[in-house]
């Protein structure tokens, strides 16, 4: 039910999620063989998680149990009960089913008779987008306490890359693939709550596509329709995930660009302005390089130098979950505090998509971080 009341909209806790152990360059390089030294400083990440069992593929846990994981520590976060939840919005690109929709599935694990419950297929750009629908449906009265996840189970889908195969044979651009990614969950509690006198809240918005002409820098093909089922079992692999790195690499710097001159020009916000960028991958050498052909000044690097969260080092890219995974940790960290101008960014490479939310951030760090 919508009301003409004046809410503001902000942000509770945080929460994050991987699963089992990390598995470090040294273990992967055991099971799926060496990537070269130079390539490994490229890609940044020291580990990540999985979950699959390494050996066997077997799942240990799933997708929307790491969503749960997620959502329920931000829940407790915010001190705030799973049944005050009446919106939910789960972010995922490798959901369990096509039906029932994973935010369904997630409010199943969460106890909920009765919410409003929508999934959101966008991986590293869909969760801000979620963000964005949380947020829009709390300012109008539509909901008053959202839970919205961002969630992926990345390493099922590369198991069969490097499973039964001596690792020296598995070939070096799926290697790439297999050092790079990894899986978790991330999420936020938000609320809409009656505004003080003269308040305003400054979020801003952008969102677009820019390869709409391009070929997908990234696809993961099998277990939908495009083809017959048949056709489907006669593919070497039931599902599989390609990756255009030379596209990603040339391309993707020039998406980034665009999206923080857009973002800056849609909340008023320079880059000197900032507090804090959050953007998975920030730190990947083979973007940063790209940065100035793209049109990022010397000025403008200047500016962002020390203001990216991200930690992809520690999870690797996570999709859906990257971004509010490195919210969650600069947030438990301290660097995200009170009064600091945020940016949430995201970018999607299948088909170039970017997706930004600016903020003031008003919660300070958890007493139990």
């Amino acid at each position: 039910m919508t009301t003409t009341e004046n809410l503001s909209v902000r942000i509770l806790a945080t929460g994050g999620h991987v699963p089992g152990d990390p598995i470090d360059n040294a273990a992967l390089e055991k099971i799926v063989g060496p990537l070269p030294d130079d390539v490994l400083e490229g890609i940044q990440v020291g580990t990540r998680h999985w979950m699959i069992d390494t050996v066997t593929g077997r799942h240990l846990t799933s997708n929307s149990r790491m969503a749960e994981a997620a959502g329920r520590q931000a829940l407790e976060r915010a001190g705030v009960g799973a049944d005050e939840i009446d919106l939910l919005v789960v972010c995922t690109a490798s959901p369990e089913y096509l039906l029932p929709n994973v935010a369904t599935t997630v409010q199943h694990y969460l106890g909920l008779e009765r919410c409003a419950a929508i999934e959101v297929r966008g991986a590293c750009a869909g969760w801000v987008q979620a963000v964005d629908i949380a947020r829009r449906q709390l300012a109008d009265g539509t909901a008053r306490t959202a839970l919205v996840i961002g969630s992926e189970a990345i390493s099922p889908l590369m198991a069969p890359m490097f499973l039964n195969k001596d690792p020296f044979k598995v070939r070096m651009r799926e290697r790439l693939t297999l050092y790079t990614f990894g899986d978790g969950a991330g999420a936020v509690v938000m609320r809409a709550e009656p505004a003080e006198a003269g308040h305003t809240d400054d979020f801003a918005f952008v969102n677009a596509c820019m390869g709409g002409l391009r070929k997908p820098g990234m696809e993961i093909i099998g277990g939908g329709t495009d083809v017959s089922q048949p056709e489907q079992l006669r593919r070497k692999r039931l599902i599989d995930m390609r990756v255009d790195v030379p596209g990603t690499t040339t391309f993707g710097p020039r998406v980034f660009v665009t999206a923080i001159k857009d973002m800056a020009r849609r909340s008023g916000w320079s880059l000197t302005d900032l507090d804090a960028l959050v953007l998975p991958e920030g730190n990947a050498d083979y973007f940063a390089r790209e940065y100035e052909d793209a049109g990022l000044s010397a000025a403008d690097d200047a500016a962002l130098d020390g203001k990216i969260m991200e930690n992809l080092a520690a999870v690797g890219a996570t999709g859906s979950a990257a971004v509010p995974l490195a919210l969650d940790d600069a947030w438990t960290a301290g660097r995200i505090r009170p009064g600091h101008k945020v940016v949430l960014l995201g970018i999607e490479a299948s088909r170039y998509i970017y997706t930004g939310l600016s903020l003031t951030w008003r919660t300070p760090a958890p007493a139990s971080a």
